[in-house]
């Protein structure tokens, strides 16, 4: 029976975690941590019995002692509990579901703790990959990764592994607003953004699909964990999601791997890795399928990109600005106080006014985060 800790249950990644756990009958949760959505965390707790529980905030998990006083979990909160649930003695791997910066500290103490990295928390390695890939190699566990695009390509690279790689073909959707200029994007709405074609997943990170960002922290995900250069990455857009990713060897032969858009293939193959198992769900019909669309990303209206791109050739603490100031401006989209074209505004601002530290600590980059958020409250008055 394998024993897993799982950080973000609520959310869309953990959710279906938690459903292949349900389907497959042999993994058990020994720890949980969310956010604010206590209704549906104390249903999981009650389902899956873990052993440590974790909240943000300490007046939720006052509220969920109580509501849980029934059971035998130890109930946690703040920053001190992620860490306690990401280090869990029993655990064998710890899925980094959670959204944010936040993710940093829990995954480098689970490292700490020897566990295996389930990764779908991107900015972990977007800001700090120069701290956790040494950390993971020093600590000899795995990372794992959780994004389908970015377990497409470790499934396509793992049986060549001994061979060298001419580039990485990333794909993306498109977005909810592939094909639309800038005027469109003047007055479409967070409703809008929020109509993904293909995907179901959170919310910040359905905006970021939309602005062409998420696949440019993407990019520089993909860079840390296949150890390549910015220019061995291409983006291509695949609209219908059927190619998850492809690798280029330098005979010129290109691997894909193809599938349903479905996130609950790339979770099962982190958590058995390298074991395949039984997924249910849609499968490929070949034979309905007329064409595979091919299309050049749109840079100059969707900036998201490019901003990557140069983050990435700054390098140091440039990517740390560039996460930090689409977080910020992505919550103030849906909070209704900036318009979706002002993303784009908010991280050139940021990343123009900022200089950039090499190798920064994990202190640094965390301060780095604060002093991005108060240079676009202050400069944007947000």
């Amino acid at each position: 029976m394998k024993v897993i800790s799982i950080i973000g249950s609520t959310g869309s990644i953990g959710t279906q975690t938690l459903s292949i756990v349900r389907e497959q009958k042999d993994i058990q949760v020994g720890a949980l941590a969310c956010g604010r959505n206590l209704s549906l965390f104390e249903k999981q707790i009650r389902e899956f019995s873990p052993a440590v529980a974790a909240v943000w905030e300490e007046e939720d998990a006052a509220k969920l002692r109580l509501s849980v006083s029934d059971l035998d979990v130890k109930i946690v909160s703040g920053m001190e509990g992620l860490i306690e649930v990401a280090a869990y003695e029993k655990a064998e791997i710890v899925v980094t579901a959670i959204v944010g910066m936040i993710g940093i500290l829990p995954t480098i103490e689970a490292i700490r703790a020897g566990k295996d990295i389930a990764l779908a928390n991107k900015e972990t390695l977007v800001t700090a990959g120069h701290i956790i890939l040494p950390m993971a190699e020093k600590y000899q566990v795995k990372i794992l990764p959780v994004d389908s695009e970015h377990s497409a390509i470790f499934q396509c690279l793992e049986q060549n592994r001994q061979n060298k790689i001419s580039r990485i073909l990333l794909t993306a959707s498109g977005g909810p607003f592939r094909g639309k200029d800038r005027e469109y994007l003047q007055n479409v709405t967070v409703a809008d953004a929020l109509k993904h074609p293909n995907w179901s997943m959170g919310k910040k990170i359905t905006v970021d699909s939309a602005t062409l960002v998420n696949k440019g922290l993407e990019v520089i995900e993909a860079k840390w964990l296949f150890q390549v250069s910015p220019e061995q990455i291409e983006v291509v857009v695949q609209p219908q999601s059927i190619i998850h990713s492809m690798v280029e060897y330098e005979d010129g032969a290109v691997l894909a791997q193809l599938g349903t858009p479905d996130m609950k293939l790339p979770i099962q193959y982190a958590l058995y890795y390298p074991s395949r198992r039984f997924l249910p769900g849609k499968r490929l019909d070949f034979t309905q399928i007329s064409e595979i669309r091919i299309e050049k990303p749109d840079r100059e209206t969707f900036k998201g990109l490019d901003f990557a791109y140069n983050a990435l050739r700054a390098g140091g603490s440039m990517p740390t600005v560039l996460n930090a100031a689409n977080e910020y401006a992505v919550a103030a989209f849906l909070d209704g106080r900036l318009p979706f074209l002002g993303i784009y505004d908010v991280i050139q601002d940021a990343m123009e006014s900022h200089t950039v530290i090499q190798q920064p600590t994990v202190e640094e980059i965390l301060n780095i985060r604060d002093q991005t958020e108060e240079h676009i409250r202050s400069r944007f008055h947000l």
